[in-house]
C-alpha cells in the first residue's frame, strides 16, 4: 500500500489494488487488516513514518565531529532528491499525501501522521540540543526542518525539479550553521 500510496495517492488507491499489486489473496488482506483500508492506510504511514525515520538516524548519527548539522541537511535533502527525480517526480513523501488527502476526513490518519511527523522531529531536536540549543529552540528549529523539507518536497513534484529542496538545504544550512545562542541553552 505503501507504494500505491506514494504513487497515486491514499484516494486513488484501493484495496483491490493493494491486492493486485502485492499478489496476496483477498482474504489475507481482510485477515490481516479487519478495518479495511482506513487500517492499511495507517499502517503504511507508520512504515512510512519509521523509515524516514531511520533515514534521518542514520544521518545524523554518521555524522563527524566536525560535520555541520546544515551538512547533514544538505545530505538527506541530496538523497530525497534523487528519489524524487529517480521515480521521475511520481514518488513522494506518502506521508504528507496521507495529510493532505485525509487529515480533516480520517482522525485515525491524522493522528498516524502526526506521530510519524513528530518521530522526524525528535532525532533532529536532540541532535541539536547535543549541539548546545537549548530545549524550546532546539525543538521548534527541528519543527521548522521537517515543514520546510516536507514543503519543499511538495513543490518540486509540482514543479518536476528538484530546485525547492535544493533551494530548501540552502536556507536550512543558513539557519542550523548559526551558533547556538546561550540563552537558547537555558530554554
Amino acid at each position: 500500500m505503501l507504494e500505491l500510496v506514494q504513487v497515486h495517492g491514499y484516494s486513488g488507491t484501493g484495496l483491490n489494488n493493494v491486492i493486485a499489486h502485492s499478489g496476496a489473496p483477498k482474504g489475507s488482506l481482510y485477515f490481516h487488516f479487519p478495518q479495511g483500508k482506513e487500517q492499511l492506510g495507517e499502517q503504511a504511514v507508520v512504515l512510512a513514518g519509521t523509515q524516514f525515520e531511520d533515514m534521518i538516524r542514520g544521518a545524523l548519527g554518521s555524522a563527524g565531529p566536525g560535520e555541520s548539522a546544515g551538512e547533514i541537511v544538505e545530505s538527506v535533502t541530496a538523497s530525497l532528491a534523487q528519489l524524487l527525480e529517480g521515480s521521475d517526480f511520481r514518488v513522494g513523501c506518502p506521508v504528507s499525501v496521507v495529510t493532505l488527502e485525509m487529515g480533516a476526513e480520517s482522525e485515525r490518519l491524522r493522528s498516524a501522521c502526526e506521530q510519524a511527523y513528530e518521530s522526524w522531529i525528535v532525532p533532529v531536536t536532540e541532535f541539536l540540543m547535543a549541539r548546545g540549543h537549548g530545549a524550546s529552540v532546539a525543538r521548534a528549529t527541528a519543527s521548522a526542518v521537517v515543514s520546510l523539507v516536507e514543503g519543499a518536497m511538495i513543490v518540486s513534484r509540482a514543479r518536476r525539479d528538484v530546485q525547492p529542496l535544493r533551494d530548501a538545504a540552502v536556507t536550512l544550512r543558513t539557519l542550523l550553521d548559526l551558533p547556538a545562542d546561550r540563552t537558547s541553552a537555558e530554554a
